[in-house]
């Protein structure tokens, strides 16, 4: 039967009524995401443009900074060269031509790659030029772009010229400085143009109006952009001409005081902003095509947030706990377990032990190589660490350099021992990251944890301790704990107090080792040494102050003591070299040239007779910074000796790249050498390496005839050791100059056959 009208127009009201909802549901639902996506869209294209203008002003910041360090680092290599008290004598007092061209001109160009050289004197005259492709014809104009630089120095200008760009900073022409590095155009180009004035700090005291002038220049060229694009990861960072401005690209520019361009640089970006917007759209597109789906994706969206939170909470507990870099537990944790350990070894559990391990020599890994290879090599300790022990052992980070470790094993120091050994053991063997061979050390603190153990606190001071007692001891090894090491370490501070205090009021005394030519009758030198009588205490012997100084850091004032003590003594000692030992710590300051030449100069003492002894540890992961200093010092006249070679690394990289002058055998081989053969062979290898390499070899430590006589064989060139002398003070062997006769040794040969 048809339906009637009256259940038509019901039907007709339903539907009309079920569009309506869907019109009033829908359409609001699509508006409202409609909406929010053109929001999301306006505030992406936003964004991207904001993070494109902050990009870009970013780059220009580095690129200013990357000229002004590029200005900095020309004028300190030239004042490396100008500013040395050599160059004050041949510049200055007695121009020597042929030292600028050489010691100035060609080491400026070949070793820092400088593109130009000039010296002026008093008078302004030019006494040195050399310019690469520049043409007598240019002369003039030469003279004409160091007049900046110039009357900056001479104190003739009120205000920097127009056209340059002081990238030191607060340069005032009022009071002019010693040196300057300006920006400017040089024959057309732009360049970095350094100048220093020569003289001591007393012939510029008065200001730089009559003194030298020696200036560099190295032009902004292809190579100098290509290493600062590489260096600030730019693309195709390049030189344009002020009215080009490159479609695409990128454009800064170096202005002068007055916001006048010196030049102008261009450069693909690689815009943030676009990569954003190119990871957005997709996602917007499919919003866009996913309108029936929003309920269901935002279901999803807070299923899988509720999901995130639980594991974030997880991750962030975790993150609490655990060391970002290996991770490893960290303190808190290990605080927590190491309380769980006591609590069970006073319950009748096993006993265990604390193993706290700190790494030798990994700041200066960090110092040298960079905090990602010293990152890296924590790893590759974390690993070593957890391979050596059982999975019930707890291995914690408890900060930059130091591990702990809680193991369950027997408390007798055999046991402990044994364990320590294999720690060292695995983690001194040498390391292979990123191309560099790093080998590093391992001192260990043993607590052993019993059932009078009280707290965390307590277990964790005596393993401390016991690490201090085994980093004095010479580390690379392991100390257990015991009672007596809290008075020892209180015995130590005090013991380090009066150190200070004696270096401070001159309370150390220098003793001296001669040194003899291979026959044993000639003193050729002398070996400083430091010896400390306490006032209550007695003589204090250097195994126990020095590594105290060491540990302190006073070994720093120590070794500039010694250094001006040896150099004041060796004044009356004509014709003989002083030898002064010089530690790591010291040698890696950056003001060690400073203070050598320093105390040079106020002592007066003849750099070519002073020896500075330095060993292989010191030139570890130090090898740029070491160059340069050995370089400077061997340029004033400063001899280098490699003591103790054998036993460290004995890298022959060293030996070609360093400039030694000795080598210094140590005289653990030379007691060997009548009971070890291969004693007696490194002996031999030792002296023809040194002769190949045009080195003098002396050995350490000879105390028999037969000693003698084999090292005079082998062709050692000098020795010491108490058949030749013991140490003793500067009036003892004043005395011996005076009457060598008095302190011949006898003929080896003689003395053997008499023996036998």
């Amino acid at each position: 039967m048809p339906p009637s009208a009256q259940e038509r127009i019901a039907e007709e009201i339903k539907g009309s009524r079920w569009g309506h909802a869907r019109v009033s549901l829908v359409v609001p639902i699509g508006v409202i995401v409609a909406v929010a996506i053109i929001c999301v869209i306006v505030a992406v294209l936003s964004s991207a443009q904001r993070a494109d203008e902050v990009s870009f002003n970013r780059q220009q910041q580095l690129i200013q900074r990357a000229f002004a360090n590029q200005g900095a680092r020309v004028l300190q290599q030239l004042n490396s060269v100008a500013g040395t008290p050599p160059a004050v004598t041949a510049i200055r007092t007695d121009y020597d031509a042929q030292w600028v061209a050489q010691h100035v001109g060609n080491w400026l160009e070949t070793c820092f790659g400088h593109d130009g050289v000039a010296v002026v004197d008093g008078s302004d005259q030019f006494k040195f030029m050399r310019f690469r492709a520049a043409p007598d014809a240019a002369s003039a104009r030469v003279r004409a772009d160091l007049a900046p630089s110039l009357d900056l120095l001479r104190g003739r200008l009120t205000a920097l010229p127009g056209g340059t760009l002081d990238v030191l900073g607060g340069q005032s022409p009022q009071r002019p400085g010693r040196r300057t590095a300006l920006i400017q155009h040089f024959l057309g180009r732009p360049a970095i143009v350094a100048a220093v004035a020569v003289g001591t700090a007393a012939d510029l005291s008065a200001g730089n109006g009559g003194a030298p002038i020696v200036f560099s220049v190295q032009y902004i060229d292809g190579t100098m952009l290509r290493q600062i694009g590489n260096d600030l990861q730019l693309s195709d960072l390049h030189e344009i001409g002020t009215t080009a401005h490159p479609t695409g690209e990128y454009v800064t520019e170096l202005v002068d005081a007055r916001d006048d361009p010196i030049a102008h640089f261009a450069w693909t970006p690689s815009p943030p902003g676009r990569e954003v917007v190119m990871s957005v759209l997709p996602f917007i597109a499919v919003a866009l095509a996913g309108f029936a789906l929003l309920v269901g994706l935002v279901i999803r969206h807070m299923r899988h947030t509720t999901r995130a939170i639980a594991a974030g909470e997880s991750q962030l507990r975790h993150l609490a706990l655990h060391d970002p870099i290996c991770g490893l537990p960290n303190r808190i944790y290990f605080a927590e377990r190491l309380e769980t350990a006591i609590c069970e070894v006073r319950g009748g559990g096993p006993s265990a032990a604390v193993f706290y391990i700190d790494l030798d020599h990994f700041k200066d890994v960090n110092d040298t190589l960079g905090h990602h290879i010293g990152d890296e090599l924590i790893l590759n300790v974390t690993q070593r660490l957890s391979r050596i022990l059982r999975g019930s052992d707890l291995v914690a980070r408890l900060g930059g350099d130091e591990f702990a470790i809680i193991t369950t094993c027997a408390s007798d120091s055999y046991s402990l021992q044994a364990i320590a050994g294999r720690i060292i053991a695995a983690v001194c063997a040498p390391y292979l990251i990123n191309g560099h061979n790093i080998i590093i050390g391992a001192s260990i603190g043993i607590a052993a944890i019993d059932r009078r153990a009280r707290d965390a606190a307590d277990i964790l001071r005596y393993a401390d301790m016991a690490l201090y007692r085994a980093k004095n001891e010479g580390r690379n090894r392991a100390c257990i704990y015991d009672a007596a090491m809290d008075a020892d370490l209180s015995n130590r501070k005090l013991l380090e107090g009066d150190l200070h205090y004696a270096i401070q009021n001159d309370g150390l005394q220098a003793a001296y080792q001669p040194i003899v030519n291979a026959s044993g009758d000639t003193v050729i030198g002398v070996e400083a040494l430091a010896r400390w009588t306490h006032p209550s205490l007695g003589i204090i012997p250097p195994s126990q102050f020095i590594p105290i100084a060491e540990h302190s850091g006073l070994i720093v004032e120590l070794g500039e003591w010694m250094l001006r003590r040896a150099c004041l003594d060796g004044k009356n000692w004509s014709g003989v070299t002083v030898a002064v030992n010089v530690s790591p710590l010291q040698f890696r300051r950056s003001d060690f040239v400073e203070v050598v030449e320093r105390i040079l100069k106020e002592t007066e003492f003849d750099a070519s007779r002073l020896e500075l002894e330095i060993t292989e540890s010191t030139l570890l992961g130090n090898m740029e910074t070491a160059e340069l200093s050995m370089l400077r010092l061997k340029a004033t006249g400063v001899r280098f000796a490699l003591d103790d070679f054998g036993t460290g690394y004995s890298s022959l990289l060293y030996l070609r790249r360093f400039p030694f002058d000795k080598l210094k055998i140590d005289s653990s081989f030379v007691r060997a050498i009548e009971k070890a053969p291969d004693a007696a062979a490194i002996v031999h290898a030792v002296v023809s390496l040194g002769r190949g390499l045009g080195m003098k070899v002396t050995a350490e430590g000879v105390e028999t005839a037969e000693q003698h006589l084999f090292l005079r064989a082998a062709g050692v060139h000098s020795m010491q050791g108490y058949r030749f002398g013991r140490p003793g003070p500067a009036s003892d062997f004043s005395a011996r100059l005076a009457s060598p006769r008095d302190y011949r040794v006898s003929n080896p040969d003689q003395e053997i056959a008499l023996a036998s």
